[in-house]
């Protein structure tokens, strides 16, 4: 395992621990920490917090930094502070200190975090509740930009998405929900993977995979008894994982045979009024034309077929078994099947990569046209495979460039972004955008990111959400296989939870409770 820097956090009169950690990501990602709340700091390598009341009322903020010179990193040794009057509420003076090291850390390394210090939030939907209130865009721009230290590039991205959602989002109500199906299997697993999927090789795997099958149409049954008894209205259907098209034909014929039955019974489910039905199918070495026949006849509307990258090279680093040309065969095979709704995911920052090859693979994909494009910025999570071989990777410039050539290519080729969401541990904070041709925006991709809407998940770690006047509740899913088999009894239990849930949050919705 690569050794990994730790720097001691000091915190004196607050604990702010999520905030700071968390800017200080933003310029240090791969950084480990440790923490004191005693206000005593150690010699060197350490980020000093400090937050006193005076006599006359105020608050004083204090800043130290203290960092050695390390590979590629400048010693950084400076001190901010700032004075705010008493009686603002607590996330104000976190805000100040966040705003003070941001400072600080720019300052010393050239880097400017293009999310300002906006760490683990959806950026649409705080522009959104700003649009509600009324503010214009000029004046969301100017709030954003002050308050959190946002630039003009990013706050002009979320417009656009907060723009395109409105119009998709017209119509819906509370008792509206999405459908989600689990399937935690992959052919092999990526390098900078952390989902809960396994590889189908293994034996175990195997073994354990019609067993799942069976219960999770099991549990799909009482999901739809559910849906039923409480007067819900399905709105897309999404089945990912891991890889859907690792079942065999047979056992997807099977498993959206059950679909059809339990949610789609009587209704022909193409043209005006259709529920959007997703299936990733992912990856081309899982796909063949008798998979994509019966994804054909289910009455799936859109489906993925994902290259990450064109590049051979890169794809083996990562540990995919396929090849850029088996990509494009696949989504040529789809075409020729009568897909209509095609979705292509690629990935910036991925290892061995850089931004001329990357600029190539997006190229490539925006050539074939694919109705949706989905490019994510790469997460380095410690569950994956890349966190432990990956070396220091302080400046993530080179991926902020990618995403730039993504969004000036993509809508210039007439693409809409519209949806975005961030990920803990994503490089430099950067976000993973989708853009989708005019009407073919992923429905279910919104209702999910922007937590806007019920969502009944089925499978090993899945979570079904229950929307409220005020929030959201959660029920979660055992996290895998083999858990979810062994305690199945403990699944169908929780989905009478989540009827109750429904119950109750319907009488908050009839009686106008949160609004």
């Amino acid at each position: 395992m690569a050794e990994k820097t730790q720097t001691a956090l000091v915190f004196e009169g607050n604990s702010f621990k999520y905030e700071m950690e968390n800017v200080t990501k933003l310029f240090f990602p791969l950084r480990h920490f440790a923490f004191r709340y005693d206000g005593v700091a150690p010699e060197d390598n350490y980020i000093f917090f400090s937050m006193r009341q005076k006599e006359d009322g105020s608050v004083s903020l204090m800043v130290r930094v203290s960092l050695p010179a390390e590979k590629e990193t400048p010693e950084i040794r400076s001190e901010r502070e700032s004075c705010l009057e008493g009686g603002l509420i607590e996330n104000k003076y976190e805000s100040e200190l966040a705003r003070l090291l941001y400072a600080q850390l720019h300052e010393a390394t050239g880097i400017r975090p293009a999310w300002g210090i906006l760490t683990g939030v959806r950026p649409v939907k705080l522009v959104q509740k700003r649009l509600d209130k009324g503010m214009t865009d000029e004046e969301i721009m100017g709030e954003m930009k002050a308050q959190d230290l946002v630039s003009d590039g990013k706050l002009s991205l979320a417009l656009k998405i907060a723009h395109v959602q409105a119009q998709l989002l017209q119509n819906r109500t509370s008792r509206d929900y999405s459908l989600y199906l689990s399937i935690p299997y992959c052919p092999s697993r990526c390098s900078y993977c952390s989902f809960v999927s396994q590889a189908i090789t293994g034996k175990k795997a195997q073994e354990l995979l019609p067993r799942y099958l069976m219960a999770l149409i099991k549990e799909l049954r009482v999901t739809a008894e559910v849906a039923k008894e409480q007067g819900m209205r399905l709105k897309s259907i999404y089945l990912g994982g891991g890889t859907p098209t690792v079942l065999s034909a047979s056992q997807l014929r099977q498993l959206t045979g059950a679909v059809k039955d339990y949610f789609l019974h009587g209704l022909d489910n193409r043209g005006e009024g259709r529920i959007e039905y997703t299936i990733e199918a992912g990856r081309p070495d899982t796909i063949t034309p008798e998979k994509l026949e019966v994804i054909k006849n289910c009455g799936a509307t859109r489906i993925s077929i994902n290259p990450q990258t064109f590049s051979d090279a890169v794809l083996k680093k990562i540990g995919r078994k396929h090849s850029a040309q088996d990509v494009i065969d696949c989504y040529q095979m789809a075409r020729r099947m009568g897909f209509e709704d095609i979705n292509m995911d690629l990935i910036a920052g991925l290892p061995g990569d850089d931004y001329e090859g990357f600029c190539r693979s997006l190229d490539t994909a925006a050539a074939l046209r694919p109705e949706n494009i989905t490019v994510h910025s790469l997460t380095v999570k410690r569950s994956s495979a890349l966190y432990d071989g990956i070396e220091q990777m302080e400046d993530y410039r080179p991926v902020q460039r990618m995403m730039d050539y993504a969004e000036n290519k993509l809508i210039g080729a007439g693409y809409d972004p519209y949806y975005l969401y961030r990920q803990k541990n994503t490089v430099g904070n950067l976000e993973n955008v989708g853009y989708a041709l005019p009407g073919y925006w992923g429905e279910y991709n919104v209702y999910i990111m922007e937590e806007i809407q019920n969502i009944f998940a089925c499978g090993a770690g899945a979570v079904s959400k229950v929307l409220r006047p005020g929030g959201l509740d959660r029920i979660y899913n055992f996290k895998y296989p083999y858990e979810y088999l062994d305690r199945f009894a403990d699944i169908l239990e929780r989905k009478q939870q989540l009827s109750r849930l429904l119950s109750e949050a319907g009488k908050e919705w009839d009686h106008g409770i949160g609004r």
